[in-house]
């Protein structure tokens, strides 16, 4: 039966399919793919897609998936000489799947017809990147990666164990591999955009996942790249944001009340952290002579991750047996252990003897700010161990003056 949601989803597979078609037309106008398939054999195909799958279900894609599998063979076959890629056969067979979709999943198709026809459009792009740019140590940095966080994260126990309860193999793992992460994503943005630039965005995107961890990564490459110490620097002042909006969301997300104490310390905060982070970069001057990311450089460090795990994890265990031990009275000092490893777990305790009626609102102002205090120690002590005095001597004094701020804005 002909209805409007019919010729709708029929749209989307034809859409779809010229999506794609027109892509493959203009390459075929470039003499860069010989392949017969272009506009009108692409949206047809999804059409006959659409049609099979409206028709008969899955039964008659298949068949159709069948002949259209035997006349690209025979036409690959005829043509294998001229034209010895098959970037168009299996792209048309995917389409007409994607036609076949788009009756019951019109949004998935579009999604996915998109992305193939991006991928198809930076043919040039990707091979160049791959050929030229991507070095042997960093897609061997890449399948590490992706074997850690695919493989070996999904098959660790999700379960607390040890002294107290409070060691998450499952967490530990995935903080290997955030940090793992982190060192990626800032390797590639500084290879796309230079220090200057990809480094600050990377910064602050990783920040959320860790920040005394993207600190220490941050200092570490800055040791080895020194001419980019400064642009490092900035990137490393403005990850800051992340914890600082984090805070702010942690105390929201347990009891939005808690907040209040804390909106003129938070606010200063930032403000201190954007000024600050934006003299270091310093847009204004002309850019430094270093490179971004040399091409041997590996995209991260599995044992710099394995390192800064291990001494957060410790931290954790020690800030679990204060916790035990010294109880109600003890809570300032705790937090400011605590926070030595991760400010944001801190204040969450802290924020959870609130809602559960054991401190008052008040009574988490100080041991709040303790947890931050603590996290700016560590962040300092990580400057200088890991970036030596020339990251130091730009970062601690931009922490300590983004700790008074916020110290300043709440005795105000």
């Amino acid at each position: 039966m002909l209805d409007t949601l019919n010729v709708g989803h029929g749209a989307v597979a034809l859409g779809i399919g010229m999506l794609v078609g027109l892509e493959r037309e203009r390459k075929k106008g470039r003499n860069e793919d010989h392949a017969a398939a272009g506009l009108r054999t692409f949206a047809i195909t999804a059409l006959l897609g659409y049609v099979s799958m409206l028709l008969a279900g899955p039964m008659l894609v298949g068949v159709a998936s069948l002949g259209l599998v035997l006349m690209l063979c025979m036409h690959y076959r005829k043509h294998a000489d001229k034209d010895p890629e098959v970037t168009s056969e299996i792209a048309l067979l995917l389409v007409l799947t994607l036609g076949a979709l788009s009756l019951n999943e019109p949004e998935l198709a579009t999604a996915v017809g998109v992305v193939l026809t991006v991928l198809l459009a930076m043919q040039r792009e990707l091979h160049h990147f791959v050929l030229q740019q991507l070095s042997e140590e960093e897609l061997r940095d890449g399948l590490m990666l992706l074997t850690v966080a695919l493989v070996v994260l999904p098959l660790t126990p999700d379960r607390f164990l040890g002294p107290y309860s409070v060691l998450n193999p499952r967490t530990i793992c995935t903080l290997v591999v955030l940090l793992m992460a982190v060192g990626a994503v800032g390797h590639i943005a500084m290879r796309l955009m230079g220090p200057r630039y990809g480094l600050p965005l990377s910064a602050i995107a990783s920040g959320f996942a860790s920040g005394t961890a993207t600190i220490a990564l941050l200092a570490r490459e800055a040791r080895q790249q020194k001419l980019a110490v400064r642009s490092f620097a900035a990137a490393a002042v403005l990850s800051n944001l992340a914890s600082i909006t984090q805070f702010a969301l942690v105390l929201t997300i347990i009891d939005r009340h808690l907040l209040s104490p804390f909106v003129i310390s938070i606010g200063l905060g930032a403000l201190v952290t954007v000024v600050y982070g934006i003299l270091l970069l310093a847009p204004w001057r002309a850019a430094s002579g270093g490179s971004a990311a040399h091409q041997g450089n590996g995209a991260f460090s599995l044992w710099t991750a394995l390192i800064i795990t291990l001494a957060l994890t410790g931290v954790a265990l020690f800030s679990a047996f204060l916790l035990q031990h010294l109880g109600h009275n003890g809570v300032s000092i705790a937090a400011f252990v605590s926070g030595l490893g991760d400010a944001h777990a801190a204040t969450a305790s802290v924020a959870s003897l609130v809602k559960a009626g054991r401190l008052e609102v008040a009574d988490v102002v100080v041991p709040g700010m303790m947890a931050v205090t603590g996290n700016t120690l560590t962040k300092c002590v990580l400057a200088l161990s890991n970036g030596g005095f020339r990251f130091a001597r730009y970062l601690v004094p931009a922490q300590i003056i983004i700790l008074g701020a916020m110290w300043f804005g709440l005795a105000m």
